[in-house]
């Protein structure tokens, strides 16, 4: 079990950046055409043997959840996806005249929004469209966002007939008075029919997400909340910190009338009573928010070093090219991040012009590709080996990042890191504090900014 010092987190929370990329997203500049970054795929796509990792982003749902920071687009007509599913399918073919056709997918998901806003026949219609297209492995991993609201049993069936076997399921809370605060009502049952579902049809891997710091927790509730989740026995958890951004999800400025959020020190005593319990349940904590069973695939694969970390969060496979679709959606080549516009318009318009819908991202250097291994390691090893990295990168590790690695002293001192003259080892504590460890190494990182969320 890990246990939590709360003075360390206190000492510890700061601004800093998540880690689904490096260089992070904010660092994404607008480009007048794709065309720089649709070179970086054409020659990721020289090697047939790369595999690929396809991700759909679905933006509708029904109903606003105030805490939200999804790119989402709030309907009750469920024939908008119809139209969507028209410009993925030209999304999909304009993308896949740029891929070898030898490359296998090794694993497909669904994002959002809420992919159950889709309907059955209108998810059907995304997996034929995607086979069609692409060749997908036998053994590929097929995810899920569900949101066990929108849900019925024939889009379970739907899904499974398609090849999913995960799911990952919001519930955020089950207290009733933080539900009504967020404008999510979802009570237990509904969350355990959609369990149930989903295990009867073949889904092998359910993940349940949580948040805390909303409205009118206490650590009471939200102890009572993870009472209940463990008898609900999920295989993964992801329980995040919530991240009060108003200034770009505007939507959450609704959550500052309940005069009700968290106060700091009550967030840092959920987090506290967050790990021990989980670890003490039986959940390895893999690190950042996730939390899975010993023989989960994450934990399996974290053991493994295959490991790695993306847009999604954790993903089992390493060495993968990410082909994102969809509006908002984030593609990742070895020397490039792109992202698609963000709403429905310039999206469709850019592909009734026959082009593929990517407006901002970053080219790597090849000093940012280095720092991206460097701080992936941190995230998803747990370690760094500096002789492996010099021969890896072409340098003396220990001298090129003396400076990076000096940063690295008082987190040692406070027990978050064991640093020797071969390495770095973060320990069981230090893995509440990733972040904190991989901001040493971003050449990026202000640490006045406030463009990024607390750790805590």
């Amino acid at each position: 079990m890990i246990t939590v010092d709360l003075d360390l987190v206190r000492k510890y929370d700061i601004s800093a950046p998540r880690y689904t990329s490096y260089p992070t997203a904010v660092e994404f500049k607008d480009f007048p055409t794709p065309d720089p970054l649709l070179a970086h795929l054409d020659r990721a796509n020289v090697d047939a043997t790369v595999p690929l990792s396809l991700y759909f982003h679905l933006p509708f749902c029904e109903t606003l959840c105030w805490f939200c920071g999804c790119t989402t687009v709030i309907s009750t007509n469920h024939k908008l996806p119809d139209t969507y599913l028209d410009y993925l399918e030209k999304e999909v073919e304009l993308m896949a005249k740029r891929v070898h056709p030898g490359r296998q997918v090794v694993q497909l998901h669904y994002g959002g929004g809420t992919p159950t806003f889709f309907q059955a026949p209108q998810l059907a219609r995304l997996a034929a469209i995607t086979r069609k297209h692409f060749q997908l492995a036998p053994d590929a991993e097929l995810s899920v966002e569900i949101d066990p609201r929108r849900l019925s049993r024939e889009q379970v069936v739907a899904l499974r007939e398609s090849g999913f076997t995960r799911a990952s399921l919001g519930v955020q809370d089950f207290n009733p008075q933080v539900q009504v605060a967020v404008h999510r009502i979802q009570p237990r049952a509904m969350t355990e029919q959609a369990i149930r579902w989903l295990r009867e049809e073949g889904f092998t891997s359910i993940n349940i997400d949580l948040i805390y710091g909303l409205p009118y927790q206490t650590v009471e509730s939200f102890t009572d909340t993870l009472r209940q989740v463990l008898e609900i026995q999920p295989d993964r958890l992801a329980v995040f910190s919530y991240a009060h951004v108003p200034w770009m999800k505007p939507a959450q400025k609704l959550l500052e009338r309940e005069a009700a959020l968290p106060s700091p020190e009550t967030k840092m005593a959920m987090l506290k009573v967050i790990t021990e319990t989980l670890t003490r349940s039986g959940y390895v904590y893999i690190g950042m928010d996730h939390f899975a069973r010993e023989t989960d695939e994450l934990a399996v694969a974290q053991a493994a070093r295959t490991l790695q970390r993306n847009f999604q969060g954790y993903s089992t496979k390493a060495g993968v090219e990410i082909l994102a679709l969809g509006i908002s959606a984030i593609s990742q080549t070895p020397h490039s991040y792109r992202q698609n516009h963000k709403t429905l318009e310039p999206y469709y318009a850019a592909l009734d012009r026959g082009e593929l819908p990517a407006i901002r991202g970053v080219e790597l250097s090849d000093e940012d590709t280095h720092r991206r291994e460097i701080i992936m390691r941190v995230m998803c090893h747990l370690t760094l080996d500096y002789a492996q990295l010099s021969r890896e990168f072409g340098c003396n590790f220990a001298e090129k990042y003396a400076k990076e690695i000096a940063r690295l002293a008082p987190l040692a001192a406070d027990g978050l890191v064991k640093l020797s003259p071969g390495g770095l080892q973060v320990t069981d504590l230090g893995r509440l504090f990733l972040r904190n460890i991989a901001v040493c190494f971003d050449a990026y990182y202000a640490p006045e900014s406030k463009r990024h969320s607390r750790t805590v």
